[in-house]
């Protein structure tokens, strides 16, 4: 079983930034892929972004991608997504994600590749 605990998310006006954070529980967190996702109201789950065990390969949503950074610190069991430069259409519910069964030559992007799920953390921004 495997915890994974969102904070970080706020209200925040277009053009700020904020960092969310993700603490994992488990032995093994540094052979967790590990991936954020959004999901906004009345839209599907969507991929935000993901990192491999060691840190070394990411992956971003055209969307987001020179905005936001994703990391990790497996000493902390804990993955980060530094968002700058926020816009309206970044609100929503963000949620962290692990892959059990990541390789580290690779990342995923499809929510049905993670196994486990935080509760969510929402992002609101204004104009």
């Amino acid at each position: 079983q495997v915890q994974l605990v969102e904070s970080g998310g706020g209200l925040v006006q277009a053009g700020d930034s904020l960092r969310l954070s993700c603490a994992a529980s488990g032995r093994t967190f540094s052979r967790y892929g590990m991936g954020w996702f959004r999901q906004a109201p009345g839209k599907e789950r969507e991929f935000v972004a993901a990192i491999n065990w060691s840190g070394g390969i990411t992956a971003y949503a055209d969307s987001v991608k020179a905005r936001f950074t994703i990391s990790r610190d497996n000493a902390k069991n804990t993955v980060y997504l530094q968002m700058n430069s926020l816009k309206p259409e970044d609100t929503a519910v963000y949620y962290c994600a692990a892959d059990l069964n990541a390789s580290n030559i690779r990342v995923r992007r499809l929510v049905y590749e993670y196994d486990y799920w935080g509760q969510g953390t929402q992002v609101t921004v204004s104009s």
